[in-house]
């Protein structure tokens, strides 16, 4: 019991420091965009943090930062953590921050025990993997895992933030090269297996009683683009029975979309979302009739097919209701990505870790977008939970307890001990 208390007090210390915070209650939040320099004023605290632990330390071309721990002068693959330290506006400071402070952990909890593994362990702290500054999310990972190709480069050069800065103005400000940021790949050997730990971001853990959540799969989006288009008018003069109005004509599609997942999840006994999470009206006047309606919709589940038949239900539904209401339709799909399967043997191994931690694991899905999604596309990789108060994220107001994070470290610290072999399973 003393070890776990020493252990929380070591978390609760540097949960704050990696913030670089006094305290975490801050009714602002978080604020670190990616490749910003709030977010290396984080990156600087992980660096002194994992130079204390006895870490070699290094920056790739991308801006990542990986802390190697090789007690026993190891030549073989590393077992790896990974997660970020940028946020959102107003962020809260656990998501990707859970993730970084135990693999740290980790190598602080061996340490108390003088294990030393036959593995390296390597703790990565990941560059810019939220996409609310340039509306594209993990581009330190991408870049690692050779996803960042010279197409992709040249496609997100030029994309701005809300100051008009440029995603290549940003990376340059932080001492990088764009051209160069494909060299942060790193070879198939480099890695044996690949873990994140993550706030659940939702409530499934808890609901279903647990103290860990493995995940399957991650279910990224299929994305939509609804435009009707009817005529706009004033809306004192214009007779109900001349009126092509956009918006009360699009109106029942919204309610579709959210119909539309209920039935398949009921039919097919597997977990899809589908929501209307945008609208335009043109040109949104008091006195003016709507002439056009924009509607968003963001569709997901790890199963494509469930996506796909999701998004062929509402071509169809939309299509109808355009033509019974004389309203002209345009459909674009925006994205279209497929979901990712993880490791079924990593997952099955963190199992095993769960198990000898003394945590009872839920076997689970994530419905929203880890950097581990593009490790695995190249490495062995899984993805754990641990729970977040009432499922907040992305709000100052996001909480993960001390003895969630404890557990956090234990369930991976006995994860390299099973996978160095000093731990038989």
């Amino acid at each position: 019991m003393e070890g776990g208390k020493i252990m929380k007090e070591w978390l609760e210390k540097n949960l704050l420091r990696l913030n670089v915070t006094s305290t975490m209650n801050r009714l602002e939040g978080f604020n670190r965009p990616g490749y910003s320099d709030k977010e290396m004023e984080a990156v600087q605290e992980f660096i002194h943090l994992a130079d204390s632990l006895d870490m070699q330390v290094q920056r790739d071309k991308a801006g990542n930062i990986l802390a190697v721990w090789n007690p026993g002068n190891s030549e073989k693959s590393s077992i790896a953590f990974i997660s970020h330290l940028d946020t959102v506006t107003n962020g809260g400071g656990y998501d990707g921050v859970a993730g970084v402070l135990c693999g740290l952990g980790v190598i602080q909890y061996l340490k108390e025990k003088s294990w030393i593994p036959s593995r390296p362990v390597t703790v990565i702290c990941a560059a810019s993997e939220e996409s609310s500054r340039f509306g594209v999310s993990t581009i330190g990972s991408k870049a690692m895992a050779g996803l960042l190709n010279p197409v992709l480069q040249n496609d997100l050069i030029h994309l701005k933030d809300s100051d008009g800065t440029t995603l290549e103005e940003a990376v340059r400000s932080q001492g990088l090269d764009w051209n160069n940021m494909n060299l942060a790949e790193q070879p198939l050997e480099a890695f044996h297996r690949v873990v994140e730990l993550h706030i659940e971001q939702g409530t499934k853990i808890e609901n279903a009683r647990k103290d860990i959540g493995i995940v399957r799969g991650i279910a990224c989006p299929l994305r939509l683009s609804f435009v009707f288009t009817g005529e706009a008018g004033h809306t004192g003069t214009t007779p109900m029975n001349k009126r092509k109005d956009a918006l009360a004509a699009s109106a029942p599609f919204i309610q579709t979309v959210a119909e539309t997942a209920k039935k398949i999840e009921s039919a097919s006994g597997e977990e899809i979302v589908a929501t209307a999470s945008t609208i335009e009206c043109e040109p949104n006047e008091m006195n003016v009739i709507p002439g056009k309606v924009t509607i968003g919709v963001d569709i997901r589940s790890v199963n494509d097919k469930r996506k796909q038949e999701a998004g062929d239900i509402l071509r169809t539904s939309a299509i109808e209701l355009a033509k019974n209401q004389n309203i002209h339709l345009e459909i674009e799909t925006l994205v279209n990505n497929a979901s990712v399967l993880l490791s079924p043997e990593v997952s099955v191994e963190l199992q095993e870790a769960s198990v000898k931690a003394g945590c009872q694991y839920h076997s689970m899905d994530s419905g929203a977008g880890h950097d581990i999604m593009n490790i695995a596309e190249k490495w062995q990789a899984g993805l754990v939970f641990i729970p977040c108060r009432e499922g907040k994220s992305h709000v100052p107001e996001e909480y993960a307890s001390l003895e969630d994070l404890y557990k956090g470290v234990q369930v991976l610290a006995n994860y390299v001990m099973i996978q160095t072999g000093e731990l038989k399973a």
